[in-house]
């Protein structure tokens, strides 16, 4: 039977987040070198940073053993450096960005509900606002995915219980916004 390779003897001392912070001119060249954007700068560098400190916390750091300590820690830091820029400029959001002063401005017709709806969901959400918590919390209910007998046992009620509490919640919902119209 072979016998396998001895493992490679790594130094037991990690390299402080301070000797990462030294490096900040090799990170810099790294992610501007990159491409990325001056407004992303400052972001990537501190990923950069606590990506590759907590990579050398979980041992995924280990130089051989010949190289000199900073050398190492340079290579080392450059790598993640360029592997997170890469990351940045090829996510969605970097990709699809598109900085304008007025972006409704550039579309050909309105979006979203229109003014009227507007007022109204408003006239809604201020009447809502008026009611007590446990008829607000029974109106909110009907929007969760469990059900009215879910909700209930959740809330150590009867069911039945649950159902008149919020059949008053929308009576008085009624009430309120028959009010605000008026």
């Amino acid at each position: 039977m072979a016998k396998s390779q001895p493992a490679a003897k790594h130094p037991r001392k990690r390299p402080s987040i301070e000797a990462s912070l030294a490096e900040r001119s090799t990170i810099m060249a790294v992610i501007v070198a990159s491409g990325v954007p001056a407004r992303d700068r400052a972001d990537v560098f501190q990923n950069v940073v606590m990506g590759a400190w907590s990579s050398i916390k979980r041992g995924l750091y280990r130089p051989a053993p010949w190289d000199e300590p900073r050398k190492a820690l340079r290579g080392y830091l450059y790598a993640v450096a360029r592997h997170l820029s890469m990351h940045h400029i090829n996510s969605a959001y970097v990709r699809r960005a598109v900085l304008t002063e007025q972006p409704f401005g550039l579309l050909r017709e309105p979006v979203g509900p229109d003014l009227e709806a507007q007022v109204a969901a408003r006239e809604v959400l201020d009447a809502m606002g008026e009611l007590p918590p446990w008829q607000l919390e029974a109106l909110l209910s009907v929007d969760s995915p469990e059900s009215l007998v879910q909700y209930a046992k959740r809330r150590r009620m009867n069911p039945s219980t649950a159902a008149s509490r919020l059949r008053i919640a929308r009576e008085a919902l009624t009430l309120r916004l028959k009010r605000w119209r008026r």
